[in-house]
């Protein structure tokens, strides 16, 4: 395995953006944990959630006073083809799982777990890649290591012949979170700990950018800032429905024909499928000069995407599955009026009409866009609303309160 280099973030920093009752239970958690060791164990550095959130918290349980570190798998590209697969079955597509691989599955994850030469007192392993590490650990060498699953997708309908190979793998673990309790499937024999994701407030991404400098950065890409822009910023993946968006944005187009749309990813090294759904992806937009279909490649970093988001007039995430969705929050947190699809975790982060709007079709979704455009003051004051609501709720601080609630009561046979 490889170690991430997650630098410096100290917890002080937060002390003006959240709660203040928050931050003194932070203190009160982490001080029976100090000098207690933790690793994070996942499949990739960059492109996902996942990454995003880790480079945040592992530094700030370092500042807290635990020993925090986080590690990424090494695997070959067939690995990862695996575990796509893996993702798409736990969300109920078809998967068979051949003795193929399991052969190559199990064989990646024994040579990683082989790797692990440090005691540590808790292990986070994040979602399905890495999951059968705990299999294959030296429990010898690990002593009264408690190990953690962390599961960030919807499992609640799984491929049941995919879930049967895992749940074994799951069950040898002391705890496993889920983003909602339902997306555990029934029967399973582990103690389960709900825990939503978080944004950073303080990130590249998410820190405060004024209406000029975000205007000036999307121009660079080519779009008018003086036209209204719809957005969605997500993975190429067939869950998030891009192709859905842009006949959101054939509709909107209809009545505002001066619209644009763009729609920004990320490839990540764990998603194989990406790179294809992409070109799915530009051959439905057929060459309208209105749509921009950009990602990482493209230059599109962590600022960039911010200059977007906040300079948007409408940010989607017209999802038909979605574990979480920390765009939802990301666009929430700028006060920009958000439209998501009434799935997953989302709806946490959306109380329809009051804080976004949720929607079931490319048709409702339109039709709230076009109120949007319609009403933008109205819009205005929904989507403070739903800043105020990810300041108290999905903000790292509070991800890292649950994760030392865990952590203490784990240590304390409370799970």
């Amino acid at each position: 395995m490889r170690e991430v280099n997650v630098g410096h973030k100290y917890i002080a920093d937060y002390q003006s953006i959240v709660p203040k009752d928050l931050m003194e239970e932070i203190r009160e958690l982490a001080e029976p944990l100090r000098g207690k060791r933790v690793l994070h164990v996942n499949a990739t550095a960059f492109g996902g959630g996942v990454a995003e959130i880790l480079y945040t918290l592992v530094p700030l349980m370092t500042d807290v006073g635990l020993e925090a570190e986080w590690q990424v798998i090494t695997a070959p590209p067939e690995f990862f083809n695996v575990t796509k697969g893996f993702h798409n079955g736990l969300q109920g597509h078809e998967f068979a799982v051949t003795q193929e691989v399991r052969e190559l599955y199990e064989s990646v994850l024994r040579s990683n777990a082989e790797t692990l030469s440090h005691h540590y007192d808790f292990l986070l392993i994040h979602d399905p890649q890495p999951l059968a590490m705990r299999r294959f650990a030296d429990v010898s060498a690990d002593g009264d290591a408690h190990w953690v699953w962390r599961c960030h997708i919807d499992t609640s309908t799984p491929d049941q012949g995919l879930y049967d190979y895992l749940v074994p793998f799951i069950e040898q673990y002391d705890a496993a979170i889920y983003t909602m309790r339902g997306y555990a499937p029934a029967g399973l024999r582990v103690p389960i700990a709900e825990i939503a994701p978080c944004i950073d407030p303080l990130a590249p991404k998410n820190m405060a950018l004024s209406p000029a400098d975000a205007a000036y950065i999307v121009r660079q890409f080519g779009i008018d800032p003086d036209r209204p822009l719809l957005l969605q910023v997500s993975r190429f993946d067939p869950w998030k429905d891009p192709l859905g968006v842009v006949d959101v944005y054939r509709t909107v187009k209809a009545s505002y024909p001066e619209v644009q749309l763009g729609l920004i990813g990320s490839m990540a090294s764990d998603d194989p499928e990406g790179w294809e759904y992409l070109e799915k992806v530009i051959d439905y937009v057929g060459g309208d000069g209105d749509v921009f279909v950009l990602s990482n490649l493209d230059n599109v970093g962590s600022v960039e995407i911010n200059a977007f988001q906040s300079h948007a007039a409408v940010i989607m995430q017209k999802s038909t599955r979605e574990g979480f969705g920390l765009t939802v929050s990301e666009g929430l947190w700028k006060a920009r009026p958000t439209i998501g699809g009434a799935v997953g975790g989302i709806p946490l982060q959306i109380q329809d009409g009051e804080t976004g709007y949720l929607v079931h079709s490319a048709a409702e979704c339109a039709a709230r866009c076009i109120e949007v455009l319609d009403d933008p003051e109205s819009a205005k004051v929904m989507a403070l609303r739903g800043k105020e609501h990810v300041r108290r709720n999905f903000l790292t601080p509070r991800l890292l309160r649950d994760d030392l609630k865990l952590f203490n009561d784990l240590f304390e046979g409370k799970m």
